[in-house]
């Protein structure tokens, strides 16, 4: 199978999908790798470090694109990038298409095979429950991010309140602000942004309708609260919140709206919004996209931040945890499409989103 790794085109993205290691797997495996020149620059990996893994290097995506049957990257194609897809091409890469309409259709114009890494599920043998293992590194990181960064948005240069999480220690009655993060969502990215801000000695809510994840959060870290969500509970969290984070997810499909224009409103001026579940629609009626050139707008006197590609902040940590993830599962996605039997690996089948211009994942069809 011929894989191409195009240059990341999103806004300040600088992760790549493989690392030099993964292709010397699939090269060793008997796959031909074709990467665009400077495509790992940015998370610390040369062109010669590729040449020597056995990939080949061309000079541009149009190129890349021309050459490969499967093409490998981390971010959906931008529109710049539509064109140089093929109806022979497979796309595997992180899409969103519940919340990009315009990609959604131009992927079924075009009648290609599209899989998508956040819809790649795996059901653990013993208990039965379902995870997300291609997203759940980025989540996790991009919860991390989510946190620090919202801590540094409290600055009052960048827009905040003037709050510095954790406060300072002078005695039960100094009166110091130790500042209050509102999490919606405990799965994998609420959970890593609710512990980061308590490390950072933030007071922290957490909702979700999973009990157990909740006492979880509750019992491993002191300064964390856990609330079952509901109308009457967020409403209440969030007018408190001086960071309120979103972080709500269901595979494939848009994320719900959770909280209101008229909410957000209610809440403190200068305090902060973020929403990690942006590129999936958001869970925060306010939140609209936006990138690291531009990363924050204010709504009203309430700071947002919304950037799609969060992880990217992080390229070389987050390129090493991607393609680790994702290895394995581009070696069983090359070798199924040599047969061109999806049929034969039920776990790939049910993870398309779009195949020869039909949406076919559920929880896609039921979003539009």
């Amino acid at each position: 199978m011929r894989i191409g790794i195009p240059k990341e085109q999103k806004s300040m993205e600088g992760r790549v999908s493989l690392t030099p290691d993964a292709v010397k797997t699939l090269t060793e495996s008997g796959h031909e790798v074709i990467i665009e020149l400077g495509a790992g620059v940015h998370s610390g990996y040369s062109d010669n470090d590729y040449s020597h893994a056995g990939a080949s290097l061309m000079p541009t995506a149009s190129m890349v694109y021309q050459r490969a049957q499967l093409i490998v990257k981390v971010k959906e194609p931008i529109e710049a990038e539509w064109p140089l897809l093929r109806k022979d091409h497979i796309l595997f890469c992180f899409l969103h298409l519940a919340a990009n309409e315009a990609l959604l259709n131009k992927l079924c114009e075009i009648g290609l095979t599209a899989i998508a890494f956040e819809t790649v599920v795996e059901k653990d043998a013993n208990t039965g429950e379902l995870s997300l293992p291609l997203l759940a590194p980025m989540s996790a990181i991009a919860g991390r991010v989510t946190a620090q960064m919202g801590a540094t948005l409290q600055y009052q240069y960048r827009g905040g309140q003037g709050i510095l999480f954790g406060g300072l220690d002078m005695g039960d009655n100094a009166g110091i602000d130790s500042g209050h993060v509102v999490v919606i969502g405990a799965g994998i990215a609420g959970a890593h942004a609710a512990k980061t801000s308590a490390a950072q000695g933030a007071q922290v809510t957490i909702l979700d309708i999973n009990q157990a994840r909740l006492t979880q959060l509750e019992q491993a870290v002191d300064n964390i609260t856990g609330v079952i969500s509901n109308e009457k509970s967020i409403a209440e969290a969030v007018t408190q919140a001086d960071l309120l984070i979103g972080a709500v997810l269901i595979p494939g499909a848009k994320a719900p709206n959770l909280v209101s224009t008229a909410l957000v409103e209610q809440m403190k001026p200068n305090s902060v919004v973020m929403d990690i579940s942006v590129d999936q629609g958001g869970c925060i009626e306010t939140i609209h996209p936006t990138s690291y050139e531009a990363p924050v707008y204010f709504h009203e006197k309430v700071l947002h931040f919304a950037v799609t590609n969060i992880p990217g902040a992080v390229p070389r940590t987050a390129t090493q945890a991607l393609s680790a993830a994702i290895i394995p599962y581009v070696q069983s996605v090359a070798n199924t499409a040599e047969s061109d039997d999806w049929s034969t690996n039920n776990q790939l089948e049910a993870a398309i989103n779009v195949k020869a211009g039909e949406i076919v994942h559920s929880a896609l069809k039921n979003s539009q």
